[in-house]
């Protein structure tokens, strides 16, 4: 009996037969740029794990999700290969795996290929996508939005270019914290998820702090997040909350909390901020 891939290349999944000259690189080196996301412990967190158990059960489970995790570089290799471990994907019906636990690939902010997941997968996978051409290119490679990332490579040709990316506009990040609907559930792929599309529409760097039903707006993460440099907050984690008395006890306090951070600006050259020629946020 044939197989489908047999019938139908479209359904064949591509493997790295063909790229014995690849050379796989860890992107939590330069020239690489990571965003949104961090290396600590074993895994990659949008949040330290400690900040996380002091607020709740659900930000454990979910800080360790890659969502609004970022890896960019600029290279001419004419095909870009990725081999991931993970720990921590969740199969759910009412959401593709490609969305919670793939990889999509942008060049020149726009979109290229998504680096598919295989049926089934558990503990990570490797994917393929190929260009064709050789071209220097800007690439932003999305990570998962509902996956614990613990090891990362990226292949490329072993003669291929490797720079830094250009560089996201010299304004500190927008700053996301809320529900399911800020984590990124359930967009049909990582780049789908909105805080990615406007980061690529205003070339602005971003952090996801979403967690699925789990965002209380607690002391800890609020002290967290008030540590943060930003030059926007938003928060939306209304639907969390267990009922009205609790939005009344910790959304005014989160917001004013935050509001009233004292910010300065560095002497480094950077765009005008208030009260300085030129500067930019950082929080004391």
């Amino acid at each position: 009996m044939k197989r489908i891939f047999e019938i139908d290349k479209n359904f064949k999944v591509e493997t790295f037969t063909d790229h014995d000259d690849a050379v796989f690189y860890d992107p939590r080196n330069a020239p690489f740029r990571i965003y949104g996301i961090f290396y600590e412990n074993g895994m990659f967190r949008r949040l330290p794990e400690r900040v996380a158990r002091a607020t709740n059960e659900g930000v454990v489970y979910l800080h360790a999700n890659t969502a609004g995790g970022r890896v960019r570089f600029r290279t001419d290799s004419p095909y870009i290969l990725i081999n991931t471990k993970m720990s921590g994907v969740d199969h759910m019906n009412h959401f593709p795996l490609v969305g919670s636990a793939g990889f999509d690939l942008y060049v020149d902010n726009e979109y290229e290929a998504s680096f598919m997941p295989p049926q089934g997968m558990r503990k990570g996978y490797e994917s393929i996508a190929e260009f064709g051409t050789r071209a220097l290119r800007d690439v932003t490679i999305h990570m998962p939005l509902y996956a614990n990332v613990t090891e990362f490579g990226i292949g490329l040709s072993a003669d291929a270019k490797l720079l830094p990316a250009a560089e996201y506009r010299e304004v500190p990040p927008i700053v996301y914290y809320g529900s399911s609907i800020t984590q990124g559930g359930c967009a049909s792929r990582p780049g789908n998820a909105y805080q990615n599309i406007l980061s690529r529409r205003l070339n602005v760097d971003h952090v996801n702090l979403g967690f699925s039903g789990s965002a209380r707006g607690e002391d800890a993460i609020t002290e967290y997040i008030a540590g943060l440099e930003m030059s926007v907050f938003v928060l939306d984690y209304d639907h969390n909350a267990p009922d009205v008395e609790h939005l009344k006890n910790t959304h005014e306090k989160m917001f004013r909390a935050i509001r009233a951070r004292p910010w300065r600006c560095t002497a480094r050259p950077r765009p005008a901020c208030p009260g300085s020629r030129a500067g930019r946020w950082r929080s004391p």
